[in-house]
C-alpha cells in the first residue's frame, strides 16, 4: 500500500496504538473520580497536557482537549462570538477555510453578522493590505486558516497577528492549525494569536481526540455544558486513552519534525518537478516555496475526472484524495479551487497529494508513472 492522503488522516503509529491499549487496559479510570485508578488517569491527562503545552511553547493551563480540530474550531468561534456580542457584529475571514470555520460562520451571517471575506492571489496568499483596511471598530473575531487543507498555502500568521493587534487589540484572532501542527515549529506565543486548533489524527495519533490553545487572557464561552470537565470550557469526561495516544505522538513528532519535513519536501519536489517535466495540461496549484507546505501537493490535470483516476490508482493500492475528505462526498464543487481562480474542468481534474514519513523514493516512482500512464489512457476518451 501507498499512502498519499495524509491531510485526511494519517496511520497511526505502533508506538501510539500500544500506547493506547496499554491505557485503555490498566490506566481506564475516570480523572474526576478521588480513588487511585482515577488518579492515575488524571496523571496521565497532565502530563499529555503539559507536553503538547511544550510543544506549542505556552503554559499547560491554556490547552483544553477536545474531539478534533472541527469541535475546537466551533468552541473557540461561537465561544468568541458569545463573548464578545455586545461589541459588534462583524467577522473576517478568508474564501480558503476548511468547513468547520466557514460553515459555522455562514450561520452567523444568516443571523445578521457582517462577514467580510478577504481576497487572495493564485496561490491562495490572502491581501494582507485588505485585512487592514477591512478591520472595523466593530470587529469582534477574524479567523483565518494557517496551513490550508486543500492547496497548501501557508498564511504569514505572526504578520497577520501584528496587525490585528495594532488596529484593534479587543478582536479575537483564532487560527485553524491542523494542517500545520507538527508539520512546522509553531511558538503560539510568538504567533500571537487568541486560539488555535489542533487534531491528533494528522500526527499519526488517533481519531476522536484534538485540542485548542486559548491565550490565558482572552475571554470565550463555552458551547457545551455538562460536568465542568476542561474548566468548564469543554463539558465531558475526557478520553483518556485517546489523550494518552495524542500525547505520545507529539513525543514522536518532537524528535523528528525537522528529519521527517525535510524528507517530504524532497517528495513533494521531486512530484512537482515530475509533472511539470513529463505531463501536459496541468496545473500546480500548491506554491512550490517556502510559502507552501512541505506535506501538500494540489495537482490539476485537464480533462481527466478526478475521481476516475483516483479509482484507477487504487486498483494499484495507491491511495489518494480528489480534495478535502470533509466535503469530498458533496457534489459541489471545491471552494477553495473557485477562489484561486481555477475553471470547472481542471477542477474536476484535481488530485491531491498528502505525504508522510511513510512514503519512500522508491514508492514515489511507480506512483508517478502510474498517474502518467493514467492520465494518457483517460485523455484518449475524453479527448476523442
Amino acid at each position: 500500500m501507498i499512502y498519499l492522503d495524509n491531510c485526511s488522516t494519517t496511520k497511526p503509529r505502533k508506538e501510539v496504538i500500544e500506547t493506547i491499549s496499554n491505557c485503555m487496559l490498566y490506566d481506564f479510570g475516570n480523572p474526576s473520580s478521588l480513588h487511585k485508578i482515577g488518579l492515575n488517569a488524571e496523571k496521565i491527562l497532565n502530563n499529555a497536557r503539559e507536553n503538547i503545552a511544550s510543544f506549542l511553547y505556552c503554559k499547560d493551563n491554556e490547552i483544553y482537549f477536545t474531539s478534533g480540530g472541527t469541535e475546537s474550531n466551533n468552541i473557540a468561534i461561537q465561544g468568541a462570538i458569545k463573548a464578545k456580542k455586545r461589541n459588534g457584529k462583524h467577522i473576517i475571514t478568508t474564501k480558503l477555510e476548511h468547513p468547520s470555520v466557514i460553515n459555522v460562520i455562514k450561520e452567523y451571517e444568516k443571523e445578521g453578522y457582517e462577514v467580510t471575506y478577504l481576497s487572495n492571489d493564485e496561490y491562495g496568499r490572502i491581501d494582507i493590505s485588505e485585512l487592514e483596511e477591512s478591520i472595523k471598530e466593530d470587529t469582534i473575531l477574524i479567523a483565518i486558516i494557517h496551513i490550508n487543507n486543500e492547496i497548501g498555502v501557508i498564511q504569514d500568521i505572526k504578520k497577520i497577528s501584528q496587525i490585528i493587534k495594532s488596529k484593534n487589540p479587543n478582536i479575537h484572532f483564532h487560527v485553524d492549525g491542523v494542517q500545520s501542527f507538527g508539520k512546522l515549529n509553531i511558538s503560539v506565543n510568538e504567533l500571537g494569536v487568541d486560539s488555535f486548533s489542533f487534531s491528533a489524527h494528522k500526527i499519526h495519533g488517533p481519531k476522536g481526540i484534538g485540542g485548542l490553545y486559548l491565550r490565558g487572557k482572552s475571554r470565550i464561552e463555552p458551547i457545551i455544558f455538562g460536568g465542568n470537565q476542561e474548566k468548564s470550557l469543554r463539558s465531558g469526561t475526557e478520553n483518556i486513552p485517546a489523550i494518552a495516544g495524542f500525547c505520545k505522538a507529539v513525543d514522536i513528532t518532537k524528535d523528528n519534525l525537522l528529519k521527517e519535513k525535510s524528507e517530504v519536501e524532497a517528495i513533494k519536489t521531486k512530484f512537482a518537478d515530475y509533472f511539470i517535466e513529463n505531463i501536459s495540461d496541468i496545473k500546480i496549484n500548491s506554491p512550490l516555496d517556502e510559502t507552501g507546505s512541505s506535506y501538500i501537493l494540489s495537482v490539476s490535470f485537464k480533462d481527466v475526472r478526478g475521481e476516475v483516476l483516483l479509482h484507477m490508482l487504487e486498483d494499484k493500492d495507491i491511495y489518494v484524495s480528489t480534495g478535502s475528505a470533509c466535503s469530498s462526498k458533496s457534489n459541489k464543487k471545491s471552494h477553495v479551487l473557485k477562489a484561486i481562480g481555477i475553471n470547472d474542468n481542471l477542477i474536476e481534474g484535481t488530485i491531491r497529494f498528502c505525504f508522510s514519513y511513510e512514503n519512500i523514493n522508491d514508492d514515489i516512482d511507480f506512483v508517478l508513472n502510474e498517474i502518467n500512464k493514467f492520465v494518457s489512457d483517460i485523455r484518449k476518451i475524453t479527448r476523442r
